[in-house]
């Protein structure tokens, strides 16, 4: 290929970088190239983010990457510790936290699992369809006040560290916690060999990146 050839056609890849880029107020470019922490003219945060916290107070710092559409958390949210080890899986909707979210400790081992609903915050009500907690397997319509947050739907289920048996469970209707329980057995052999295997979450990260690290860099279009 000819000199001129290639310096028109390194141009041209050039000048189609620059007009993808020009639509961002700031960007930050990743490791593998990636375009991450987009700013759009608006000063809206939109696509891949990887949001970074130092340790505040005596609370460890850790890092979430996710997705952001038009501001608001949208999907799946990873979070690590400082060391790049999996530490939760989140779900959003309209930048709520919604579905079941999880929490690991060290070795990957369930902490807990929240259950979340989202509201969508452009409605200052929202109407929802619940189960009966008295009359299982039958609902009911309900109108919620938004107050701009999810709220507690569902069973929530905490771990015990040692052994990885459900130590207690809350089920919450709406925000209102409806029981609390407590699991107190003595754990059998299949319970020990359940506590050794490690959450789907845990052993997809582990076999897809190990530890983890960034590399990142600083885009303007100011």
């Amino acid at each position: 290929m000819k000199p001129l050839i290639i310096f028109v056609c390194l141009a041209g890849l050039q000048l189609a970088a620059l007009k993808g880029y020009s639509q961002w107020k700031s960007f930050m470019i990743g490791a593998k190239g990636d375009t991450l922490n987009c700013v759009d003219k608006q000063d809206r945060k939109q696509g891949r983010w990887v949001n970074h916290f130092d340790e505040v107070r005596g609370e460890p710092g850790y890092e979430e990457e996710g997705v952001y559409k038009d501001n608001r958390k949208e999907g799946t949210w990873r979070l690590y510790n400082l060391g790049g080890d999996l530490t939760g899986v989140e779900f959003y909707k309209w930048g709520n936290k919604d579905g079941v979210c999880q929490y690991f400790g060290m070795n990957g081992t369930l902490l807990r699992e929240e259950s979340w609903r989202a509201l969508n915050p452009d409605k200052a009500y929202d109407t929802l369809t619940v189960e009966d907690i008295d009359h299982l397997d039958k609902y009911k319509t309900v109108i919620v006040k938004n107050e701009g947050v999810a709220i507690k739907d569902g069973e929530w289920k905490f771990y015990d560290p040692m052994t990885g048996m459900i130590d207690r469970t809350e089920v919450y209707t709406l925000g209102k916690l409806e029981k609390r329980g407590g699991v107190q057995r003595k754990a059998s052999s299949a319970d020990s060999a359940r506590a050794v295997a490690k959450p789907k979450e845990v052993l997809d990260f582990e076999k897809k990146a190990g530890k983890r690290g960034r590399k990142v860099q600083n885009g303007s279009t100011y």
